[in-house]
């Protein structure tokens, strides 16, 4: 099946918004076998709409728009899809009696414009939207498919996943199942070179993809039915594994606070962190995680080295080896195990940028981890990376440093 992906919005072209829902579409065609060749961005003009929505009928089986779907006049997708097959729109009671109730429950009455969110044209299927008031279309006519989503990410991705992607499964052809290793500690073309002798492999299948978080190992395979797929990708897994070693830190959806949790849970023990550096982000990263508060007592943000002294971090410590220094990062982890009660504390100590502390670069880091069994120490040499970045990086750094005392 040959796909084209059209993300609509003007503010797309202006530069004002990224095309994220481009990416993700993108990434998740190619575990389901779907060949993707053109992806292309039009304004909130109805004209120009209907010409790219036209090229793209001539050339593709699978065309997948984002966006256009609001109630406003400038969302045209609706009017779009029918000026090309020659539809009209018209309500459908069902969709506008689902509609009303929404604004209901929301308290709040619905604009006599959201009315068009409520229509169809012969050819098209409503796809149910739950947490938005846009719901989509599925379009079949001559062979061809329109998958027509919102263009608010959150509502976008959930539809794809809920309720198109087991419309086009059918489809497709074969069951296909994709497994994805997260490995953390090595840069993408590192990633790439230790499963170099797996890559040729066009059944399964084996890519690397760079993350925020974390780089991605996707093990794709199609057979016959999903049982045979499963035992494809886990022979390819294994092989993976093996290569990557213990810089794989989860599967699928894993995070590296998740797998922390995870860990922490299994121990039966409580964690508390002390942070200079990342200004709190580390305890929030944590409590990302629902459930959280199982395993994690609290955080200290101690920005100033007065503060870090009163929170026991010994003030010779700090006169010796400065604010930025591994025995610090090693005191204030020490410091916050005690002075929280927990079974494990972190400290983190850095140069966030943009300017050098103590003679020390911007992006330099030192964390520590404290517990029942010792502790475990690391620094980063400086990074000449923007403030936010370097803080980002660093909390990404203190959790696999936890996660590695955690699993030894």
């Amino acid at each position: 099946m040959r796909a084209e992906i059209l993300s609509c919005g003007t503010e797309l072209l202006l530069g004002h918004i990224t095309d994220t829902n481009a990416t993700y579409l993108a990434q998740s065609l190619a575990p389901l076998g779907i060949d993707l060749y053109f992806v292309s961005q039009v304004g909130d003009n109805q004209e120009r709409i209907v010409g790219t929505l036209r090229r793209a009928w001539e050339r593709s089986d699978l065309i997948i728009m984002t966006g256009g779907l609001g109630p406003t006049e400038d969302d045209l997708a609706r009017e779009s899809i029918s000026a090309l097959l020659g539809e009209t729109m018209q309500v459908d009671p069902d969709q506008a009696t689902e509609l009303r109730a929404k604004f209901a429950q929301m308290g709040v009455q619905m604009p006599d414009s959201n009315m068009k969110q409520a229509t169809l044209i012969p050819s098209a299927q409503i796809l149910l939207n739950p947490i938005g008031s846009a719901p989509g279309w599925w379009v079949e006519k001559d062979g061809r498919i329109i998958v027509a989503m919102p263009g608010v990410p959150r509502e976008m991705y959930r539809m794809w996943q809920e309720q198109a992607i087991p419309r086009l499964q059918p489809l497709l052809g074969g069951s296909i199942f994709t497994r994805i290793l997260r490995v953390t500690g090595l840069g993408e073309s590192t990633v790439e070179e230790r499963v170099a002798s797996l890559l040729h492999s066009t059944n399964p299948t084996i890519a690397t993809y760079a993350k925020d978080d974390a780089i991605d190992v996707r093990i794709t395979a199609k057979a016959a039915s999903i049982p045979e797929a499963e035992r494809l990708v886990a022979a390819m897994e294994t092989n993976a594994r093996e290569l990557l070693g213990s810089y794989v830190f989860g599967v699928d959806r894993d995070t590296l606070a998740s797998v922390v949790g995870g860990l922490l849970l299994a121990r039966h023990q409580t964690l508390g962190v002390m942070e200079s550096l990342t200004g709190g982000l580390l305890a929030s990263s944590i409590t990302d995680i629902s459930g959280s508060s199982a395993y994690f007592a609290g955080g200290l943000v101690t920005y100033s080295s007065e503060l870090k002294a009163q929170m026991g971090v010994p003030q010779e410590t700090l006169q010796q080896y400065g604010i930025v220094s591994k025995e610090t990062a090693l005191a204030m982890a020490h410091a916050v195990r005690e002075r929280l009660g927990v079974d494990v504390g972190v400290g983190i100590t850095g140069v966030a940028g943009p300017d050098p502390l103590e003679g020390k670069p911007v992006g330099t880091v030192y964390i520590a981890v404290e517990g029942p069994q010792g502790s475990l120490a690391t620094d980063s040499a400086g990074r000449r990376m923007n403030r936010s970045d370097n803080k980002r990086l660093s909390v990404y750094a203190a959790l696999n440093l936890l996660r590695r005392f955690l699993a030894s």
